[in-house]
């Protein structure tokens, strides 16, 4: 035990002079700039086992006992991530809708961690909350949206949406739910087919319950059906229910779609809905001079959830969550115990969100956004949609690959080999199986890396390009390695599943 001289004259083990620091520091971002420059001829991931990744990590050790040299754990860090990861800042990473990070934001997480604000009450993070609060107007500048609405960064799409869920919860149900609980009337909640599993936990966490949720078909182009919507909230209506909350998509994760956002708005209006928008992935295309008219409704919504480290192509984590009037935000998280002497004369965000504690997830956005700046970012997310368009209009000039939907910066596709019709139930089933063991060949190849979708039945390839790595050589590279891969995977497959 440490006696009472070690503690007079305290030396912490997790403390470092300033020379060490600065050499160590040096170090390692000597470390990551190589690995940076390196990425383009990495694998895109090494396409390991669970097991192989916890036998390098050695994942079964206890804890050390003793204090270890800082240079040492640093540089096995470096060589257990750069060795053993999966690289979403590859250029030819298109898997999900999470897209390569700006430098700038590496360096300003370790700035932020360094002064570690605490941003959930102003006196704890004066510059920092101030920070956040610009960052916030300028988000809502890039989208339209009207820029003294209230707003907070949170860790990524689904706290954003659940955010702008609950203050819709509090604004709508007419009752005090934060006070009462569900005992109210049953709350309904509308939203697509092609909505993110987000709305379910919102659902889940907030007392409605997932059957509270109703799903609207889709039309060909996989937006909500808006004849359909308007009749099952008349039917809940009739039946007793309250309708409460209609859900728009800007953007839908499986293929980038839009929903007819200005109609949406309109009709929530006419029965006093809450509208709200994810625009988690697709939102902030409303920045782009040619964007989708239908992004003009983005800037008629109640609330609006979109993420940074998608189209703002910041580190992780960083979703945003914007309500046209600020007062629903408080309505729906504040509360003042006794031993919370803030004040009111600045922005505590403790009384816009669930969270107390808060890391200063706004710092890498509000650099990168200076000093990419808006034409900045305009010229990279239309690079991204134009590549996305190029693909799209490759697809045909191979008849191995069957063209499905393009949107946004979104193309899926999939394999059907030349010489078989994709007309009955048992070749389909093998289509699907096909494309499905093709995408995990492509995946664990380290060559490129998709995802996928679903359309209209159909399992289909899916690349989605959020990436400023990615050039027009990455994307033609990619479909001949797609039917070399499903040409030698057919003819393995093909004897076994059709014969």
């Amino acid at each position: 035990m440490p006696n009472e001289e070690s503690i007079e004259k305290r030396i912490s083990p997790l403390d470092m002079g300033s020379r060490e620091f600065r050499e160590l520091g040096a170090q390692l971002i000597d470390r990551i700039a190589g690995f940076l420059d390196s990425l383009p001829s990495r694998p895109v991931t090494p396409g390991e086992s669970p097991a192989s990744v916890r036998e390098a990590l050695d994942a079964g050790r206890s804890l050390p006992q003793h204090s270890a040299d800082p240079a040492q754990l640093l540089n096995h860090a470096a060589d257990l991530l750069f060795e053993h990861s999966l690289f979403n800042g590859h250029p030819r990473f298109w898997g999900y809708i999470t897209s390569s990070a700006a430098p700038i934001g590496a360096l300003g997480d370790l700035l932020a961690a360094a002064v570690n604000p605490n941003v959930g009450a102003w006196l704890l993070s004066p510059m920092a909350s101030e920070i956040e609060a610009q960052t916030i107007r300028w988000i809502a500048e890039m989208l339209g949206y009207p820029a003294d609405c209230g707003g907070l960064f949170v860790s990524g799409g689904n706290m954003a949406n659940f955010v702008c869920f609950l203050a819709a919860r509090q604004a709508k149900a007419g009752w005090d739910v934060r006070k009462e609980g569900m005992a109210g009337a049953r709350l309904r909640v509308y939203c697509s087919k092609e909505t993110h599993t987000w709305v379910q936990k919102a659902a889940d966490i907030s007392g409605l319950g997932t059957d509270a949720i109703r799903w609207i078909g889709v039309d060909d182009a996989m937006r909500v059906d808006l004849t359909a919507l308007r009749e099952q909230i008349l039917a809940d209506i009739a039946a007793g229910d309250k309708p409460v909350l209609v859900v728009g998509n800007a953007g839908s994760v499986s293929t980038g779609a839009i929903d007819p956002l200005p109609q949406l708005a309109a009709l929530c209006r006419e029965f006093n809905l809450w509208f709200h928008v994810d625009g988690a992935y697709g939102g902030l295309a409303a920045v782009l001079p040619d964007a989708p008219q239908a992004l003009t409704g983005l800037r008629e919504a109640d609330s609006v959830a979109v993420d940074p480290h998608k189209w703002l192509y910041a580190p992780l984590e960083a979703g945003c969550a914007l309500v046209r009037d600020p007062e629903k935000l408080r309505d729906a998280f504040a509360y003042h115990p006794v031993y919370y002497h803030f004040g009111v004369e600045a922005i505590n965000y403790f009384d816009l969100g669930p969270q107390n504690s808060r890391g200063f997830r706004a710092l890498k956005i509000w650099l990168a956004l200076q000093q990419a700046g808006r034409d900045g970012y305009v010229r990279m997310i239309s690079d991204d949609v134009r590549l996305a368009r190029a693909l799209f209009a490759r697809i045909p000039q191979y008849p191995e690959l069957e063209a499905l939907t393009q949107s946004l910066s979104i193309t899926t596709f999939r394999y059907v080999p030349a010489d078989l019709s994709s007309g009955d139930e048992k070749v389909a089933a093998y289509l699907d199986k096909l494309n499905l063991e093709l995408l995990t060949r492509l995946q664990n190849s380290g060559r490129v890396y998709l995802s996928n979708a679903v359309i209209q039945g159909k399992f289909a390839l899916r690349v989605c390009i959020v990436n400023f790595r990615t050039s027009l050589a990455d994307v033609e590279a990619l479909l001949p390695i797609v039917v070399a891969t499903g040409n030698e995977l057919d003819a393995a497959l093909r004897p076994q599943e059709l014969s």
